[in-house]
Parts: structure tokens; C-alpha cells; sequence
């Protein structure tokens, strides 16, 4: 009875620290993208974004929104926030968390857009929001750099999922 009467009040405390701080913003450098998009069986929604990019913060809800929406077909949401270094991991757990934001982050850890855009896609310029919505197994693959409309993310995700099933 002593042990655990010493044990709650440290499981509280290590509780309330980990929901004071919201969810773990992890640090991946492109090579963690890469073999997260190419080992996972569900379509995979990424958007590279980052907190100063309004564009960006415009369409983050209708993409937590319908990847949710379509979560039951193997669809999944990675956010890769471009972020300054001095921003990570604090401005970016602190907007995930006020804006309830609950799907997988990720700061990427690069410095050279030559190096790593070409990495997603050889269009890619590395402009943002940018978004690439792939599925391995099929070889379904959808770039586009610039904002998309929640309908057209909507129908780009249905042929995905469309492919996935093939």
C-alpha cells in the first residue's frame, strides 16, 4: 500500500506533463520520409507546411477533416512542417495543440531544398503547402506544389483509395 500511495501522485505528474506539452514533434531528415511513405500499406497524405505559411494553416483542417473521414480505407495524414529550426519543437507543438491537431508531425531536418525535393518529387521547387498523396504497394503518386480545395482532396483521395484496392 506505501509503494503505491509514492506511486500516484508520480503518475500524475508525469500525466499532467504530457498533455501540457501536447503531442511529440519528432525530427525526421528526408530519408524518414522516404522509407515511412515507401514501408506503410496506406495511402499517405503528406503536406509540407510550416506556421508562418498562411496558405498552408488555410487548408491544414479540411486535410485533418478528410483524411479522417477517410481513415477507414488505410488513409493516413503526415504533416512535415518546414519550420525555422528555432521554431521546432515548441511553436510547432504549441500550434498542433491549440488548433487540436492530432495527426503524426514531423519538423523536417534539412537545410538544402536541392537535396531534399527532389527527394518527393522533381517538380517540386520547394514552395509551400506542397502535397504529395502516395501509396507504395500500387504506385499511386499525386504531387502538386500549391494549395488544394478540400472537394479536389476529396476526389484525389478516392482514386487513391480506388488504386489501393486494385
Amino acid at each position: 500500500m506505501k509503494l503505491l500511495v509514492k506511486f500516484i501522485p508520480v503518475l500524475f505528474l508525469v500525466t499532467v506533463g504530457a498533455n501540457g506539452m501536447g503531442q511529440s514533434i519528432k525530427k525526421w531528415k528526408i530519408t524518414d520520409v522516404v522509407n515511412y511513405i515507401e514501408k506503410t500499406d496506406s495511402v499517405v497524405v503528406l503536406t509540407f507546411w510550416a506556421t508562418w505559411c498562411k496558405p498552408c494553416i488555410t487548408e491544414l483542417p479540411y486535410f485533418h477533416s478528410v483524411t479522417k473521414k477517410y481513415a477507414p480505407q488505410k488513409v493516413k495524414l503526415l504533416l512535415v512542417s518546414l519550420d525555422f529550426q528555432n521554431d521546432y519543437p515548441k511553436k510547432i507543438a504549441e500550434f498542433a495543440k491549440k488548433n487540436n491537431y492530432d495527426a503524426e508531425i514531423v519538423w523536417l531536418d534539412e537545410t538544402d531544398a536541392d537535396y531534399f525535393c527532389p527527394k518527393i518529387d522533381s517538380r517540386w521547387s520547394g514552395a509551400i503547402p506542397s502535397t504529395l498523396i502516395y501509396h507504395h504497394q500500387s504506385g499511386y503518386r499525386f504531387f502538386r506544389e500549391g494549395q488544394i480545395r478540400e472537394e479536389r482532396l476529396e476526389l484525389i483521395l478516392q482514386e487513391a483509395i480506388s488504386k489501393q484496392k486494385q
